[in-house]
């Protein structure tokens, strides 16, 4: 027992200071949690399958069994922007994929207590964006980078923001009812270059703390409460929520709104599973993201053009992104005693406005939607081989640049974004 043990807490460790550089699918949050969910499209509130479930509803580790999921993922985004009619210098466009690939680790240890109440830990990336261009993006719109009057001096334009929660979990079922819940720890990291031009009194709170300042991070606990549902032998039903978990990046109070809050949002869904046949189940979830919880997500850009509220201030700008619903679709097919397929289709709102388009050159979240391909090959006994593959198909949004009297010179930007995604992971059934 100590062996497993050993290794359960080698695999967390590594998993956790592997904490993932970039993810955006649903906005910035993933589409879902784990290989086999993935697989299903990221439906899986009234299906649990594998150890990473209890990021998806707690109340659904009691149907298990006592497993242990590790995985890891290769995730490559391709992001673009162009600016036309600009009259302060913008024009031109550029992709930002100076950082391509992306690993992304995942874990889930389960436990069953005995056959009513179980255990989970489980360690995941639940969202983050990255952009990375190779020219100096916005520089033209102020001359200047640092006292250089070059903006070929300023260097690459882009952010990194990173999310990792660690969730402990606890499930109990009666009747043909789960219930479970989770405390939820959510590290962030954050860093900013090649926003000099907004590094100043005119702009900023708190120049100083808008850029160029490395890397940041913070953290905070929050919790995730679930409810499984039996209704017949066939078909379940879930409905899970989890709360806003709060931050603040103090090197970039004077970027983000309210002196560097920068909140992961709280959400919640419903879904429904049903056993169509002994061979085919199907799994069907619809989710809300609350965009909404984080001032430097949501509060638009005209907060600073129109308002003159500086970066920053308690009702400085933000991204513009408003809150998202989320429809998920899944399908499993059990082809043999040792194969299944899994097809997903996930549905989600693009949080940015065609008014916030020019800010969000830097956190370009606009896919929509994303067709998932998986499978689980049966290796012995206890041991299982996962695949997914995602592919979030191109999504294109333009909107007008402010312009006039504290606007950014007018003109029309335009994003592109398309993402692929593939996965692995490995079961252990003790």
């Amino acid at each position: 027992m100590s062996g497993k043990r050993n290794l359960v807490l080698a695999l967390a460790v590594a998993a956790a200071v592997s904490a993932p550089s970039a993810f955006a699918t649903n906005g910035y949050f993933t589409e879902g949690e784990g290989t086999v969910n993935r697989g299903m499209g990221g439906a899986g509130i009234a299906m649990p399958q594998d150890a990473l479930a209890a990021a998806v509803n707690p109340a659904g580790i009691v149907k298990l069994g006592s497993r242990m999921d590790l995985g890891f993922g290769l995730f490559r985004p391709d992001r673009k922007y162009s600016i036309s009619g600009n009259l302060a210098g913008l024009n031109g466009g550029n992709d930002g994929n100076g950082d391509t690939n992306f690993v992304i680790p995942s874990f889930g240890y389960n436990s069953m207590i005995d056959s009513t109440d179980a255990f989970n830990i489980s360690m995941f990336g639940n969202g983050g964006m990255n952009t990375n261009y190779k020219n100096s993006v916005f520089a033209p719109f102020s001359g200047t980078c640092n006292g250089l009057t070059s903006s070929d001096t300023c260097g690459n334009t882009g952010v990194n923001l990173a999310q990792l929660f660690v969730a402990g979990s606890y499930a109990k079922s009666f009747d043909g009812t789960s219930v479970g819940g989770s405390v939820i720890y959510g590290y962030q990291q954050f860093s900013a270059y090649g926003l000099q031009a907004f590094d100043t009194a005119a702009f900023s709170k708190t120049p100083g703390s808008v850029t160029n300042n490395g890397l940041d991070t913070t953290s905070g606990v929050g919790f995730r409460l679930g409810l499984l549902q039996d209704i017949n032998k066939d078909v379940s039903a879930g409905v899970t929520y989890q709360s806003k978990i709060t931050g603040k990046f103090k090197k970039y109070s004077g970027l983000f709104a309210d002196g560097g809050e920068f909140n992961i949002p709280s959400t919640y869904g419903v879904g429904v599973a049903w056993k169509v046949t002994p061979a085919v189940q199907v799994a069907l979830d619809y989710t809300k993201i609350k965009y909404t919880d984080s001032k430097s997500v949501s509060q638009p850009i005209e907060n600073l053009t129109v308002s003159g509220h500086k970066f920053g201030a308690s009702d400085g700008p933000g991204f513009g992104w408003k809150d998202i619903n989320v429809i998920k679709l899944g399908v499993q097919y059990k082809s043999s005693s040792d194969m299944t397929l899994r097809a997903g289709w996930n549905h989600g709102d693009n949080p940015i406005p065609s008014s916030q388009v020019a800010v969000n050159i830097l956190a370009p979240g606009i896919v929509t939607d994303h067709l998932n391909l998986g499978f689980t090959k049966s290796m012995d006994k206890s041991s299982d081989f996962n695949f997914v593959f995602m592919h979030a198909f191109e999504k294109k949004l333009s909107g007008a640049i402010p312009g006039g009297a504290g606007g950014f010179g007018a003109g029309t930007a335009e994003l592109k974004m398309s993402e692929n995604f593939a996965e692995i992971s490995m079961t252990k059934k003790f």
